[in-house]
This record gives structure tokens, C-alpha cells and sequence, in this order.
């Protein structure tokens, strides 16, 4: 039986440019770092599904929202101030 993911994320990318990388890359390890076994992230291209962009409103990239639990939250950028990330999701443990 499979435990259900506490932590449901959206990550909005556009192509492997330098920033989406390090997104994705700060985003991996704060998800192990802080929530090991409690967390899904989806992966979103843009360019490959620009439609996407307006189920949440995305006006940046690269750009992360908490999906679950509601109500949903979003940080914007790189995700390199770590701290800064978790307290703007709300994802204290």
C-alpha cells in the first residue's frame, strides 16, 4: 500500500534554460532535504503545453505552486533561498 503524498507540486518550466534547471534541481533537494517520502512533484513545460500556464495564472517562470493541501501557494524564481520557499509554501513540517 502506498502512502499518499502530503505535498502535491506543480513546477512551470520553460525548456532547459539555466534558471528552470536550478529550479528544478533547488526543488529536489529541498523536497528530500525536508519532506523525504511525503512529497509528488509534477514537472510542467511550457513550451510544451502553453495552454497550462492558464489553469494557475502562471505569469513567470520558473514558477512552483502547492497544490495540495489547499489553498493553494506559489513561489517564483530559482528556488535557491530555500527558507524562503518553504515559508512562502507554507510547507512546515
Amino acid at each position: 500500500m502506498q502512502k499518499k503524498a502530503k505535498w502535491v507540486l506543480i513546477l512551470y518550466i520553460a525548456g532547459q534554460t539555466p534558471r528552470c534547471i536550478k529550479a528544478m534541481d533547488n526543488l529536489k533537494v529541498i523536497c528530500k532535504d525536508n519532506f523525504k517520502g511525503q512529497y509528488q512533484v509534477k514537472i510542467v513545460d511550457l513550451l510544451k503545453h502553453p495552454h497550462l500556464a492558464q489553469d494557475h495564472q502562471i505569469v513567470a517562470i520558473p514558477t512552483v505552486i502547492r497544490q495540495l493541501p489547499k489553498p493553494i501557494k506559489k513561489a517564483i524564481g530559482d528556488l535557491s533561498d530555500k527558507e524562503r520557499v518553504i515559508v512562502g509554501l507554507e510547507m512546515r513540517k
